[in-house]
Parts: structure tokens; sequence; C-alpha cells
């Protein structure tokens, strides 16, 4: 592999990254939600950044989480303020909930979505 290629990070036995610092507070003490779907075939995923309204991150976070498709939704610092991972049969259905649902929390200001592709 040439030198200025990425390395896969190795995960834990419970897929979750190694950090630096294992003592440290993990992401679920912040508000983390995360969800694991066992899926039958090839699903169309992707991160959507979320913008919220000033002390908002918290609850549309646990709120964006509990909705069906989203695996993961984390409130982070940044440029935006909320990121969330979810999937769906295909990109109908992902635009479906996107704008349908997960726009409709109260306290979200605009979203960015990212569809993950596999090269």
């Amino acid at each position: 592999m040439p030198p200025d290629r990425c390395q896969p990070t190795a995960r834990l036995s419970d897929g979750r990254l190694p950090t630096a610092n294992p003592g440290a507070p993990t992401a679920a003490s912040y508000g983390s939600v995360t969800h694991t779907l066992t899926t039958g075939g090839d699903m169309v995923q992707a991160y959507i950044l979320v913008q919220t309204e000033v002390g908002k991150a918290a609850d549309v976070a646990t709120a964006i989480g509990e909705i069906t498709g989203v695996t993961q939704a984390d409130d982070v610092t940044g440029p935006y303020d909320v990121i969330v991972r979810a999937e769906a049969d295909n990109v109908d259905d992902l635009g479906r909930l996107v704008v349908a649902q997960i726009q409709g929390v109260p306290g979200i200001t605009r979203t960015l979505t990212c569809p993950i592709v596999h090269i």
C-alpha cells in the first residue's frame, strides 16, 4: 500500500474504536445514542450533519436517535452540532427519512446529508 494511504483502524471486540485514554468518559456519557440494526442486504447509508438552535444539540440528538433508520446520533462540537448516521433500503427512502422525519425534529436549523460510498 502506498505510504500516503490511510491504514484501516482496528476496532475493539464490541465495535468501538480504541481511545488514547481508556479511562476517559465515553461518547455515551455526553448524550450519544447508538442502535445496532441487523440488515439482510446492501443498505444505503449516510452521515447527516445537523445544525441546531443554541442549546438544543443534546435534545435534538436524543430525539433523532429514536427515529427508525437512525443507527447513531451524537452531539459534537464544531460547525455542526449533531452528527447522525442513518440507513435505508434505497436513496429515495433515505431522502424521505431525512426530509420527513429528521428535519421535523424541533430545534434543527439546517442539515447536510453525506451518503457513504464504498470505492
